[in-house]
């Protein structure tokens, strides 16, 4: 008997039946009737986005058959939920079959397209994609491999290219995945840059820089430092360049907060889920997989990524509350709770990058656990001084299932960051907790000349229990696909 599994499709019908998609309808007319053996298993009758049954014995070639619910064959855009719902069955449909099917112990899985082939092939890509690379033994599952069904398809090239874009797209969202997901020990500042160095430097287009202390010393990144100076581990900026556009024209920029562990310095953090802040560097992770990802797609468009990687440690020599740093902007902040870390090493970030004379900026980061109360997992709070960019972003995450939510940006915010006794600046709200994500922003925007910026809060995003169903448990790599969808889009702009 093969070892090979099918996963094929069927839309829910209007009378406790089911629709059958083209692939489904030419494997059950040339090799097997499934139509029975759906009826009789009562997927027909309870057919919802998901639902799956898997059949053995059917055909010589595929050891098991699973056939899963794509929900409903009109499903489109969802303006209530902001969401093209008919990728998003898609995605669900195809994690759900992956993970039946797998436990028939099938080494290699082929799917047909569903409709949608770059969104099948996020999901199978995505779901079983489990860091474990610190495991021994029996603890280390290998995934089965996993092709595109192309047989009874119109345009099998096409699909396949379809395909293979989603696998692109899925494995970028994975390298965030697991550049997040690795202990704080193992993903230092230098061992993120390393990373960087062998996935995207090998990228045709693509040129990694690496800078470290001396370098931010020369720049004036007192701010920046200042977070680094409780660390044994030395710091890193990440710089990253894609030349995918033309010659001359200004790039995008990505900036992306790097902490790679973050216990408050000396204003600690609690112990309760403190390990969980070795993906406190989420916006580095998701700032480099989407212009490695860019890179891979060969996007029309030039593209800087800026990355400042370095611990918030306590130590003897680590920044103390009320200590006042003056920003590569030549702006002081008074640093009253150290952490509030992520927005010191952001401000001088996005200095350097505006340096570039970028056509646009976008900043990521874990930043407040504010965005979480706020939002929860549902989508990135978005703030920005610019419309158009939001809509571009909103656009996008329509399209991804990886949804943005404008927050705001308010002359009122600002005042309570301004009020500080020693210098230009607080890093901490005289209002707090009061728009904790909010004011954050607000302190940022201190920092931003350029007309065309968006940050983007990713706290509430940054990991997964069960909210999405085709991304494993743990850290989500969120919003990943979503930039890379930005960046597409903004290319056919230019």
């Amino acid at each position: 008997m093969s070892n090979k599994g099918l996963v094929l499709g069927v839309y829910q019908g209007d009378n406790e039946d089911v629709v059958l998609t083209r692939a489904t309808k030419g494997f059950n007319s040339t090799k097997a009737d499934l139509t029975n053996l759906i009826n009789v298993s009562g997927l027909a009758a309870k057919a919802k986005t998901g639902a799956c049954r898997v059949f053995y014995g059917v055909d010589p070639e595929y050891s098991a058959v699973a056939v899963v619910c794509l929900g409903k064959q009109d499903a489109g855009y969802n303006e209530q939920e902001e969401l093209n719902e008919a990728r998003e069955n898609v995605r669900v449909a195809v994690a759900s079959a992956m993970k039946k099917i797998t436990e028939s112990g099938v080494k290699s899985v082929h799917i047909e397209p569903c409709g949608d082939a770059e969104a099948a092939a996020e999901a199978a890509t995505m779901v079983l994609d489990i860091y474990d690379d610190l495991m021994t033994g029996d603890k280390r599952k290998k995934a089965p491999t996993v092709f595109c069904y192309t047989a009874h398809c119109q345009d099998a090239a096409s699909v396949e290219a379809s395909w293979q874009r989603g696998v692109i797209l899925a494995e970028g969202q994975n390298l965030a995945r697991r550049l997040k997901e690795a202990p704080a020990n193992v993903m230092t500042p230098t061992k993120f840059c390393q990373i960087a160095q062998e996935t995207a430097g090998k990228i045709p287009g693509i040129s990694v820089s690496v800078h470290d202390k001396a370098w931010a010393e020369a720049k004036g990144m007192g701010c920046f430092l200042s977070v680094a100076r409780g660390s044994d581990e030395p710091l890193r900026f990440l710089e990253v360049t894609y030349s995918g556009g033309k010659q001359g024209d200004a790039p995008f920029a990505l900036v992306g907060k790097g902490i790679t562990f973050d216990t408050g310095g000396i204003s600690l953090k609690g112990p309760p889920k403190m390990d969980e802040m070795r993906a406190d560097m989420g916006g580095g992770a998701c700032t480099l997989a989407s212009i490695y990802t860019a890179a891979r797609l060969q996007l029309p468009i030039n593209i800087k990524a800026f990355v400042p990687l370095t611990e918030n440690m306590p130590s003897a020599h680590a920044t103390k509350p009320g200590d006042v740093f003056t920003s590569m902007s030549g702006k002081t902040v008074q640093v009253d709770n150290t952490d509030a870390e992520g927005r010191l090493v952001l401000c001088d970030a996005l200095t350097y990058a505006q340096t570039f004379q970028p056509s646009g900026i976008i900043d990521m980061a874990t930043l407040t656990g504010a965005m979480g109360v706020a939002l929860g997992s549902a989508a990135t709070g978005v703030y920005s001084n610019s419309r158009a960019l939001f809509d571009i972003i909103h656009k996008a995450g329509t399209q991804t299932g990886d949804r943005m939510w404008r927050m705001p940006l308010f002359n009122h915010y600002t005042a309570s960051m301004t009020d500080a006794p020693l210098a230009d600046l607080n890093n901490l709200s005289s209002v707090k907790p009061a728009g904790g994500s909010c004011t954050a922003a607000a302190f940022l925007r201190e920092f931003v000349t350029h007309d065309k910026w968006m940050h983007l809060d990713i706290a509430g995003v940054m990991m997964n229990k069960s909210e999405v169903s085709y991304i494993p448990k743990g850290m989500s790599g969120r919003p990943t696909r979503t930039i890379v969808e930005f960046l597409n889009l903004l290319s056919k702009q230019q």
